[in-house]
């Protein structure tokens, strides 16, 4: 009988143990749980330059798709008051109402009204030029998210390069293969890699978004000078 009770009291203070280490283990679990600006923080100086591209990307993307967008709003109100004033003889009218409206379609009509009274192929030319300036304003800094994502991948494989160095190096320092060693630099090396070519891939998308964004205004601008040209040939036919 008093095996038994040797036996019981043994088990149960067996499963306490048991139940003490598990609590202890997952406190340990979750006090090391490793959050994502810690994971940031442990990919070194390199992750500087590319949280840098990083920011410069989305700022740029966001300047140019406000100002692509405010581009590309309809202008057939302007095109039809044009062609009022036009069929009504008030050329000044129609050089007033583009001047105002501070759109690229507006400044491309008004050097065409101005050039009225001139051949068609020179206010054809007129309204070419313009519209070329104002593409190249509209494509301004687009050809930087081009770069970044052309770099920001780099930076991520020179932070693989930094990360296996600082493997070795730490190996020579203190003289041992254990993973404790050579953790610092798989960090450097795996976090570096995935920053770079995240941001490098975003960086892709956006160059392209508003690539799209400003062939679509330049099929518009071409399209409404297409119709302005017409207009001006109409009183000749």
């Amino acid at each position: 009988m008093s095996l038994l009770l040797q036996i019981t009291d043994t088990a149960h203070k067996l499963a306490d143990t048991a139940n003490h280490l598990s609590q202890t283990g997952t406190t340990a679990a979750a006090g090391d749980t490793l959050r994502f600006g810690d994971l940031l923080v442990k990919g070194g100086v390199i992750m500087i330059p590319i949280g840098i591209l990083a920011v410069l990307g989305l700022v740029i993307f966001f300047e140019r798709y406000f100002t692509i967008r405010k581009a590309s709003k309809s202008e057939a109100n302007l095109l039809m008051q044009v062609r009022s004033s036009i069929l009504t003889g008030h050329l000044e009218s129609a050089v007033a109402i583009c001047k105002n409206s501070n759109s690229p379609l507006g400044r491309m009509l008004q050097k065409g009204l101005l050039r009225i009274g001139r051949p068609i192929k020179d206010i054809e030319g007129a309204i070419e030029n313009i519209g070329k300036l104002e593409v190249a304003k509209l494509e301004k800094n687009i050809g930087i998210l081009g770069i970044i994502a052309g770099i920001a991948p780099m930076f991520g494989f020179l932070g693989t390069i930094y990360g296996v160095i600082k493997i070795f190096y730490d190996i020579a320092q203190s003289g041992n293969l254990s993973i404790g060693v050579i953790s610092g630099g798989l960090y450097v090396k795996m976090v570096t890699a995935a920053a770079g070519l995240f941001v490098g891939m975003v960086a892709y998308i956006l160059y392209h978004i508003l690539n799209m964004m400003v062939d679509k205004v330049i099929l518009k601008l071409e399209t409404d000078a297409i119709e302005f040209i017409d207009l001006l040939e109409e009183p000749s036919k």
